[in-house]
């Protein structure tokens, strides 16, 4: 009973958190035109890369150039670039063949090689699989008036696989609740990488990202390490969609394993007091030993559905909550299973190749 009383207080936590973080998000900003280069490292063409990259070029926003890479130039990826290129003669646009990465964190390898090639020293980096609102970078270049890392929240959006579907609801309720409730406990001391805005100069005096090149979790690294040096993070008011694909039960477990994993070598402790986002699955077990405590489960239920309501609906605008919110459940239950695999083993698959991750989160070939 004391964890699930202890699950209830965590989102009435939640719920806390979500209304602090839309009042702070309705304080009016100071608007400001800082030349910014956006950084988008491209892999594949999936049904939504074009459009995803269309909503970088369509941003309501005075001063700003893109810079886009593929490792291969055979890479559908690089089609889709020129004909968005193309479309928009009047951005500033380049896309570079940067090769094949050594090293497992593409990405990292790809925004390594783009970097230089930035004309201004404000830069977005933001994910292929990230759609953009149109005022995004007039907001986090505000933000970064008075910060040295903004991260995007977002919406993620689930393919057409059940799994995907599911999987989205869970990032849409728990993941939020978890990121919106260590910004009010903690401030935030780390960053989540579909869309990072910083500066150049605030990269190199962390080492620059050759320094994350082997951490599995970058994202999180770079606004850690900025955190820790003093300088300011700040969890943006500019919620992107994150279109999460449409994975099968292979492939979405394999990559909620990973994503388990690598959270516990990032963040330890707060890795086991994940327990108390688990509200369904405790008040479960509860009724498996007490079956009269049905009460305090319904009650406990009450509050897991309150604080899916204040993030995925009052906060992210969820339609895809406000329709399927009945499979929920499902996904607590997933999320839960997926937590408590993530305490044992330290190999991943990512992309294809066996890893294994190290006690500070970086990672070596298995």
């Amino acid at each position: 009973m004391a964890l699930l009383t202890g699950s209830m207080v965590y989102c009435a936590m939640a719920m806390i958190a979500a209304v602090r973080y839309r009042r702070d998000s309705e304080v009016p900003l100071k608007r400001v035109a800082t030349p910014v280069s956006v950084l988008r490292p491209l892999s594949g063409a999936e049904d939504n890369t074009e459009a995803n990259l269309r909503s970088v070029f369509e941003q309501d926003y005075p001063a700003f150039e893109v810079l886009l890479s593929v490792h291969e130039d055979a890479d559908p990826a690089a089609a889709v670039a020129r004909k968005v290129m193309r479309a928009y003669p009047q951005i500033p646009s380049r896309l570079l063949v940067v090769g094949v990465s050594p090293l497992p964190n593409a990405k990292v390898w790809a925004l390594r090689a783009l970097v230089p090639e930035a004309e201004h020293d404000a830069i977005a980096m933001t994910d292929s699989d990230v759609r953009l609102a149109p005022n995004c970078l007039a907001v986090v270049s505000s933000e970064m008036a008075d910060a040295a890392l903004v991260t995007c929240p977002y919406r993620a959006v689930g393919g057409w696989n059940f799994w995907s579907r599911i999987e989205a609801l869970g990032l849409n309720t728990e993941f939020l609740a978890g990121m919106l409730t260590a910004r009010m406990l903690n401030g935030m001391d780390y960053a989540i990488g579909c869309t990072i805005a910083t500066r150049k100069t605030e990269l190199a005096a962390i080492g620059g990202l050759e320094s994350l090149q082997r951490y599995l979790a970058e994202d999180f690294m770079m606004g850690n390490l900025i955190h820790r040096s003093g300088r300011k993070v700040v969890l943006s008011r500019s919620v992107i969609e994150h279109h999460i694909g449409g994975n099968g039960f292979v492939k979405n477990w394999r990559h909620r394993l990973r994503w388990s994993r690598s959270t516990r070598r990032s963040r330890r402790w707060a890795y086991v007091g994940e327990l108390f986002t688990k509200t369904t699955a405790l008040g479960l077990l509860l009724l498996l030993i007490a079956p009269k405590a049905w009460g305090l489960v319904l009650i406990a239920m009450l509050f897991r559905a309150g604080a899916a309501w204040f993030t995925g609906v009052w906060i992210l605008k969820d339609p895809a909550l406000q329709a399927r919110w009945y499979l929920l459940p499902i996904e607590d239950l997933a999320s839960f299973a997926a937590w408590s695999l993530g305490f044992f083993g330290k190999t991943i698959d990512w992309r294809g190749r066996k890893l294994i991750l190290s006690a500070d989160g970086t990672f070596e070939g298995a």
